[in-house]
């Protein structure tokens, strides 16, 4: 029974991706950007639903642009846990682009893509990005550059900020943390960590008890005067120190149930 139901929210999973495939391909063209936006959060936050996972929002999501969002990374779910929560243009690795279905979900989300093997092109995508904010655009970064359990944030690498700086936006941190929905208890399923595949992952995400997806938002730091290096340790404290406060629980929370 229990193997017919994580194969029945696959299958779900499935349809609703080619479901918001077709959206951009078709509708997207027709659409402004902000009701873009909307259809993201709404298409990300049925997601979260269809995978059995509530969403709780802590904190204030920015409301508008420029803003770089500094995060955690721990999943492939954490791209739709924060769209589920406010729209915002993600970094991601070139070759996503190219993978079925998501590469255009990915792209259509308005994904800014880096060549991680290539060492110049974090210079291209520093002005790329800086270009964007200046646009009034809104940018999420994994400054970790890799995932992790949840449980240990990894060192934070500086590069990205320059965007910041030089487009004299501000950042905001934020923290992920997904938590069995009974006890509140950090939860691994959802973790996409050293040579696991994207499948094992997503399939004992599936089978895993329901799944709160927390995300604290903290408040934004202006960049002016800032050294890159210096704030990035800053940074790695604030988002140590907000993925502490998800801990406390429902108290602070001010998010919804999705499923």
């Amino acid at each position: 029974m229990r193997l017919l139901v994580v194969c029945w929210k696959l299958l779900r999973a499935v349809l609703h991706a080619v479901g918001g495939w077709c959206t951009i391909r078709f509708r997207f063209p027709r659409m402004s950007p902000d009701a873009q936006a909307r259809e993201v959060e709404r298409w990300s936050r049925r997601m979260l639903e269809i995978f059995g996972i509530s969403l709780a929002v802590q904190g204030t999501p920015p409301a508008q642009g420029p803003v770089l969002l500094i995060v955690n990374h721990i999943s492939w779910l954490d791209i739709l846990t924060i769209h589920a929560a406010r729209h915002v243009r993600f970094v991601a690795k070139s070759n996503i682009k190219g993978w079925p279905v998501i590469g255009s979900l990915s792209t259509g989300a308005g994904t800014l893509y880096i060549e991680r093997e290539r060492r110049r092109d974090a210079m291209r995508l520093v002005h790329h990005m800086a270009e964007a904010l200046r646009g009034g655009d809104m940018i999420a970064v994994f400054p970790e550059g890799t995932t992790g359990d949840g449980r240990t944030l990894l060192p934070f690498h500086a590069n990205l900020l320059q965007a910041a700086i030089s487009a004299g936006a501000p950042v905001q941190p934020a923290a992920l943390r997904f938590a069995l929905r009974s006890s509140g208890e950090t939860s691994l399923a959802p973790a996409y960590v050293g040579d696991e595949t994207l499948l094992e992952s997503v399939w004992r995400t599936l089978s895993a008890p329901p799944l709160t997806a927390y995300v604290r938002f903290g408040d934004p730091q202006d960049s002016q005067g800032r050294d890159r290096r210096a704030w990035a340790l800053a940074l790695h404290a604030e988002v140590q120190a907000l993925q502490a406060l998800t801990l406390a629980g429902a108290a602070s929370t001010s998010g919804s149930s999705l499923s």
